[in-house]
């Protein structure tokens, strides 16, 4: 193997997917997976802590994460809570563009089969969950309604997630989103 590859990253997250989706979570090794991308386990461990994070990215949804707050940001100052979330819902939406949505479904379908991935995917989003919450008391929103506004967000952008990555669905994350939150208001209206 050749000492510099050009993208190792990538070629391990394909590599990853492949084997988990062929072999099961548990069944695939580092090594496997390294292999299979034509690279060593050294490489593999410059990129990622271990097999769980290539499905995660590193740190529990920063990249997502930086995207909801700076949405959230953007929103007007006198933007109501539930307002402001809808803009950063909007961005986090904005970020999953149609060429993610074939890997985010095969993502989708590895993770629900793994309780493991499924904890770590909860981690994630309350880590977004809890930077939206701080992002609205920096807006003057007291508690508890920041952190029901946050947890009230990530619910819509988890409802409307799920649809996007269905088979067959072929509507954009921002129109499914902004679909769950007028869903939610008319439910929260009655």
């Amino acid at each position: 193997m050749s000492r510099w590859e050009p993208n190792a990253r990538g070629r391990l997250e394909q590599a990853a997917l492949d084997l988990f989706e062929e072999r099961g979570f548990d069944q695939t090794t580092v090594e496997d997976i390294a292999t299979r991308a034509g690279l060593t386990k050294r490489t593999f461990f410059r990129h990622f802590a271990d097999k769980r994070e290539v499905l995660f990215g590193g740190d529990p949804g920063s990249a997502l994460r930086e995207v909801f707050v700076t949405g959230l940001a953007a929103a007007p100052p006198d933007a109501a809570p539930l307002d402001a979330v809808a803009a950063a819902l909007d961005a986090g939406a904005d970020f999953f563009t149609e060429e993610r949505r074939p890997f985010a479904r095969r993502r989708q379908r590895v993770v629900g089969a793994h309780p493991e991935l499924q904890e770590r995917e909860l981690v994630k989003l309350a880590s977004i969950s809890s930077a939206l919450a701080e992002g609205l008391r920096e807006r003057g929103v007291d508690e508890p309604a920041a952190s029901l506004a946050a947890e009230t967000g990530l619910a819509v952008f988890r409802v409307a997630f799920e649809r996007w990555v269905a088979p067959g669905e072929e509507r954009d994350l921002t129109a499914l989103t902004r679909d769950s939150l007028a869903t939610l208001r008319a439910v929260a209206a009655v």
